[in-house]
């Protein structure tokens, strides 16, 4: 019963960070990475949504592909400084 509670735990927090990038009021692009090594990027914030029971993720990629995945795979986020946006440009 307790991995249940700690599973549930991590999956919230993991929900919690991405909606934290998406909703950020000076929306930064950001990269998920997955435990596999996979990584996606989102580039807008209409292009990542999660199920209303927070065991989905669907991120539609700049490329047109779309992945679907269970948040419990994402091992972290990658939101570039405003310094490193501006000196990509």
């Amino acid at each position: 019963m307790g991995t249940g509670t700690s599973c549930r735990k991590d999956r919230r927090m993991q929900i919690q960070e991405l909606r934290k990038a998406q909703r950020a009021d000076l929306f930064r692009p950001f990269k998920v990475h997955l435990a596999d090594g996979r990584e996606s990027g989102v580039e807008h914030p209409e292009f990542i949504w999660v199920s209303r029971n927070e065991r989905i993720a669907v991120i539609d990629d700049v490329d047109g592909s779309i992945e679907i995945i269970d948040p419990m795979l994402i091992t972290s986020l990658s939101i570039p400084s405003r310094q490193q946006e501006v000196g990509d440009r």
